[in-house]
């Protein structure tokens, strides 16, 4: 009896798997990851103008943290509407408990409360791939700009990086570049927009209110600022792929100056901390981590700190 063989091809052995119903190995496309960080301050706010609006004893301020939150929320759904699989949100002014937490959708994460690592930019790493900031201010080096100043509006008068005056905003862009990550847009005030753009590049602005001093301004109206928002997050995702991060050169020279001389003396007795003028202090870091875990002991430090 003659036995006859047959070449099987690889066709025929898939078919026949498939005929018996045993599994086969499909390759299934995974949605792509969209991870974004929201650094929300509260001075950039539509409207905001004075103490009235900022904090818990402002006879405003709760109406305008109601306002601060639609605008977050107007950037997480922005956010997700361009395909964001995970959302953190900053909360980054005063005591930062001002975001009404249960305002946002149940898979966003809320950064709250101080000190914190990376200040306003708590919560990013290398994972991100994109940061917006809503309600920003212009620096404490701009004569123009709603209650302009740099991280702290009592006690500095300049905050500079490799010997360029920074805003928070480029401060925070230049942490968001350490990781790689590109900040897509900033609402504020008109001159908050133009100084971030002015340094980060050219990102997305949404200008809601027109400066008039530092405790003045011709505002929009809340529902008109979270169009305006939302439209600048809208077309800051749309051009994604075009948007570099901001870098620093590194080591990164930090210099900031303050009202009072007695402060920069003081620091000046830190290792690595060179007194430059009677106001004035010089650090210089390996990168904007490292600068960041500077200012925040700068800003936060307080001799009678208690639990």
């Amino acid at each position: 009896m003659t036995t006859i063989r047959r070449a099987w091809t690889p066709c025929a052995v898939l078919a026949l798997i498939a005929l018996a119903g045993l599994p086969t190995a499909v390759a299934h496309a995974q949605p792509p990851k969209l991870k974004v960080h929201i650094s929300v301050d509260m001075e950039g706010i539509t409207g905001v103008v004075t103490s009235d609006q900022l904090g818990p004893a402002g006879f405003e301020y709760a109406k305008f943290r109601e306002i601060m939150t639609r605008e977050a929320v107007a950037a997480v759904a922005a956010a997700k509407a361009a395909g964001a699989t995970e959302i953190v949100v900053a909360d980054s002014h005063g005591n930062g408990e001002n975001l009404l937490i249960d305002q946002f959708p149940p898979d966003v994460r809320i950064v709250r409360a101080w000190p914190r690592a990376l200040g306003m930019m708590a919560g990013i790493d290398a994972t991100f791939d994109a940061a917006l900031f809503i309600g920003y201010h212009a620096s404490t080096s701009n004569p123009a700009g709603v209650r302009a100043h740099t991280f702290s509006s009592a006690t500095l008068t300049r905050v500079a990086l490799n010997g360029v005056e920074v805003t928070e905003g480029a401060w925070n862009a230049a942490i968001a570049g350490h990781f790689g990550v590109p900040v897509l847009m900033v609402s504020g005030d008109d001159a908050a927009v133009a100084e971030v753009r002015t340094l980060v590049g050219d990102i997305e602005g949404a200008a809601v209110k027109q400066t008039l001093g530092f405790h003045s301004t011709l505002t929009m109206t809340p529902q008109a600022g979270l169009d305006v928002i939302s439209n600048a997050a809208r077309a800051a995702f749309a051009r994604r792929a075009s948007i570099k991060p901001y870098l620093v050169k590194t080591p990164v020279t930090v210099d900031v100056s303050f009202k009072h001389y007695t402060v920069a003396e003081l620091l000046a007795y830190l290792p690595g901390v060179e007194r430059t003028d009677s106001h004035s202090i010089r650090f210089v870091a390996p990168d904007m981590v490292r600068a960041s875990a500077f200012m925040q002991f700068v800003t936060h430090y307080q001799p009678d700190l208690t639990p």
